[in-house]
């Protein structure tokens, strides 16, 4: 009995579901998988939630990192976001399985779209999902990440139907899955599809060219821009708050034009070129896309007791169990970037496979494939290819918005895979002779098996030493790396014959295939084992049960300490800073209102305030930023809570208003700038409201006290028998906040490089700062409308479709 299409369909379906689950199967006995990024997002993200559990209300700023920032980067949620609800709906299992399973149901859409039969499209699915990097992604937390990558096959789907006149089909899907691809938030990862769309469009406008059929181009064209502006439209809160928030985070320009050092500041509207490109691909340790461990795996390896390492140190008297913990965890890569969770590893079957592809597969998409997978190749190796990675910074539009290149490679495991299987449907196809699939399979071999024999006898060419071994030397000894390196040796060996093994065992299936000994479907079958053999087996290596912890570790994921006890007696508003965190930790931000925080777009100006002043222990920083604790670790190691009695509170009236002429001299003038007496503002920028120089008296009864307090609204209390200056301890955010005296709406200036600072006249008032974001409100009405045209689209679709099937019928 032939089973109908749409049944297959949703066994496969069914099938995604059991091993997305199985695959990350502590989540069927409640637990989550231990995120070292998400850990530090709950940190940041704790006074919102609090906030909106306590209130049921939304707040767009938060006041626990950075001094205060607003949450647009921190899970906030908006009016008619309904593409969220559809995609919460799509991803319906437990994390991280949803992302598994988005992995594999997007790309199986791919490639039903690209015309191969649901068992390969299975396969591919497969070959996609269980990709090192995706997985491991997953294990660090990266979800964002995952999340739009998971979507970047539907796009194409969308894209590849409009282009082959299924203009209806094509422009519905590229809508929704535009908005959903959008909605994940991760504009990095949208970006490089865009290149790789990019790259598409390239390949069918040659071939428009060649064909004559221009106007159909564009026609196509012009479709799709309409469904991506849908898409984009229905995400305009995000995005729009997203752009605002991007040109005051450390991701847009700076005003000052010198270093904390006093060398001219090189001026620009992105990243700096060595932030870029830290992270950038070795271009020989690419080829661990094909063998997994080439380099050393990660900095994390785990080998136990069958390691040189830990044999060594079993050897010098250690304990056994002090050196399993040693070689469960050994920084064994030996790479060129500064810390790898895990190879980029797309399988040494998929990798075969896709070499039999470059010689079988014919046509554009195997043209735009082939483009998005050097393209992604090229710009990965990032400072170790400076000709090309330099002329993108310079003059590529947003390119230098973004760091960490090495991570474009997403490009690539998501083309080689299509590629891969297609070849293999190419390879399985009756109507393709047996010489074409012979040579191609002789070449396929031929070209993969002389790379193992190559890497085989080069690998005396290497040394084996990363660029962390130094560091390793010093603190483990001379010793103790030697057998480091040892291990690394052992890995190259042993996963390029594991490498070799599966080549061979692909190599074997398809050519008893081609001598008819075989069926199609065992073929498909062996192939989709070995695959996941190998895959999952590599996967397994960096996300494991072992990951998996109780709810409770990830809900509440730090603890207090003593000195965070002692500080949470005190109910007034204040700050506090750990010096051993600085910045770059959330931990603070749990318990407190702290300067920390944990984000690739930290606020631009508290960064800069960092770097140069807090890095020269300038106290009066911490003053004006109401710091009333310090935590630092004693002598027996222990946290406690040192109380700074110079915080400036709240805020304070000052005697003076001096002008600086610029961002730089606002910034030198804090050097010395006695903060409770004296404010700085730059008379560029807001000589508008402020002219020149001002003295003011504060009386001896002079006071302002903050009487109430939620993180996107704080009353204050003034008293002063004269009119003054207020300083507020909050950081000054050009957008979105609005002051008030007595209910009647004032400016208010920077002062001191990061606050707030308005004029009160003589008397007793009532002041209030409240957070109500233009950007939300006019975002929210274009999100509603884009969210309306979108479903009508369908809707209108979806009728035509049935009326359509009428006709025919």
């Amino acid at each position: 009995m032939r089973i109908k299409p749409i049944v297959l369909h949703l066994l496969v379906l069914l099938a995604f579901v059991v091993i997305s689950v199985g695959y990350f199967s502590p989540v069927l006995q409640g637990k989550k998988i231990f995120q070292s990024d998400i850990v530090q997002f709950n940190g940041m993200a704790k006074e919102q939630r609090d906030f909106k559990r306590n209130t049921g209300q939304e707040t767009y700023w938060t006041n626990s990192a950075f001094g205060g920032m607003p949450t647009y980067q921190l899970g906030a949620n908006y009016p008619h976001d309904y593409i969220k609800k559809l995609d919460r709906l799509i991803r319906f299992l437990p994390r991280p399985a949803d992302y598994l399973f988005l992995y594999f149901i997007a790309f199986y859409v791919l490639m039903l779209v690209l015309r191969v039969d649901y068992k390969l499209a299975f396969l591919g699915a497969l070959a996609f999902g269980f990709s090192t990097y995706l997985i491991v992604i997953l294990g660090v937390g990266h979800n964002a990440k995952a999340h739009a990558i998971g979507y970047f096959p539907l796009v194409l789907s969308g894209i590849i139907l409009a282009f082959r006149k299924k203009y209806i089909a094509g422009f519905l899907l590229t809508a929704f899955a535009m908005a959903l691809e959008i909605s994940a938030n991760h504009i990095q990862m949208t970006y490089y599809l865009m290149l790789l769309v990019l790259a598409l469009g390239v390949v069918y406008l040659i071939d428009a060219v060649k064909k004559k059929e221009l106007p159909t181009f564009f026609k196509t064209c012009g479709i799709l821009l309409a469904a991506v502006v849908l898409g984009v439209l229905t995400n305009a809160t995000n995005l729009m708050a997203t752009r605002e928030y991007a040109e005051w985070s450390t991701r847009g320009s700076s005003e000052l034009t010198v270093n904390p050092d006093g060398s001219p500041k090189q001026q620009s509207a992105g990243l700096d070129k060595a932030y870029i490109t830290e992270y950038s691909y070795g271009i020989v340790e690419t080829l661990n896309l094909f063998v997994p461990r080439l380099f050393g795996g990660s900095n994390g390896e785990k080998l136990g007791e069958d390691s040189e390492t830990y044999q060594f140190l079993v050897r010098r008297g250690v304990p056994r169990v002090q050196a399993l913990d040693f070689t469960d965890n050994l920084p064994s890569y030996w790479g060129s970037q500064p810390i790898v969770a895990g190879p980029a590893y797309i399988g040494a079957v998929v990798f075969f496979l896709f070499v039999l592809a470059i010689f079988l597969v014919k046509g554009n998409t195997k043209k735009w494939l082939i483009a998005g997978v050097l393209m992604s190749l090229l710009l990965s190796w990032g400072k170790n290819f400076g000709l090309l990675t330099d002329f993108m910074i310079d003059y590529f539009p947003m390119y230098n918005k973004f760091r960490a290149v090495s991570s474009i490679q997403v490009i690539l495991e998501l083309c080689v895979p299509v590629l891969a299987v297609l070849g293999v449907a190419r390879f399985l196809d009756g109507n393709v002779s047996k010489e074409e699939k012979l040579r191609a399979l002789k070449w396929a071999s031929g070209i993969v098996l002389g790379l193992v024999v190559l890497l085989f006898l080069g690998k005396g060419g290497f040394d084996f030493v990363g660029v962390n071994d130094q560091a390793y030397r010093q603190y483990y000894g001379s010793e103790v790396v030697d057998a480091i390196k040892a291990d690394r040796k052992a890995m190259y060996n042993s996963d390029l014959f594991r490498s070799l093994l599966f080549v061979l065992l692909s190599a074997a299936l398809l050519w008893v295939r081609l001598k008819g000994v075989a069926k199609r479907i065992h073929i498909v079958a062996g192939l989709t084992a070995l695959l996941l053999i190998d895959l999952a087996g590599v996967a397994k290596r960096y996300v494991n049960s072992d990951d998996f912890v109780q709810a409770k570790a990830m809900d509440m994921p730090f603890q207090a300490t003593a000195a965070d006890q002692e500080i949470m007696k005190d109910s007034s508003y204040f700050r506090v800073f750990e010096p051993a965190i600085g910045l770059n930790g959330a931990r603070t931000s749990y318990f407190h209102h702290s300067l920390g925080g944990y984000h690739a777009a930290k606020p631009g100006r508290l960064q800069e305030l960092f770097n140069y002043q807090m890095t020269k222990n300038n106290m009066e920083v911490l003053h004006m930023l109401n710091v009333k604790y310090i935590i630092q670790k004693n002598q027996e190691g222990k946290e406690q809570a040192i109380l700074n009695e110079e915080a400036a509170g709240n805020a304070w009236f000052v005697k003076s208003l001096v002008a600086a002429d610029d961002a730089d001299g606002e910034m030198n003038a804090l050097d010395t700038l006695q903060i409770k007496n004296t404010a700085v503002y730059d008379s560029k920028a807001f000589g508008d409201v402020i002219s020149g120089e001002s003295s003011y008296t504060v009386g001896p009864e002079a006071s302002i006290k903050l009487v109430s307090y939620s993180p996107d609204k704080l009353e204050y209390r003034s008293e002063n028998t004269d009119d003054g200056l207020a300083v507020f301890s909050e950081m000054y955010y050009p957008y979105g906040w609005k002051a008030t005296i007595d209910g009647e709406e004032v400016p208010f200036i920077r002062v001191n490089y990061t606050l707030r600072a308005l004029e009160v006249p003589a008397g007793t008032h009532t002041i209030t700062f409240s957070f109500d974001p233009d950007v939300v409100k006019r975002g929210s009405m274009f999100a509603l409308a884009g969210n309306i045209v979108l479903f009508l689209a369908l809707a209108g679709g979806i009728l035509y479709g049935i009326k359509k099937r009428e006709k025919e019928d």
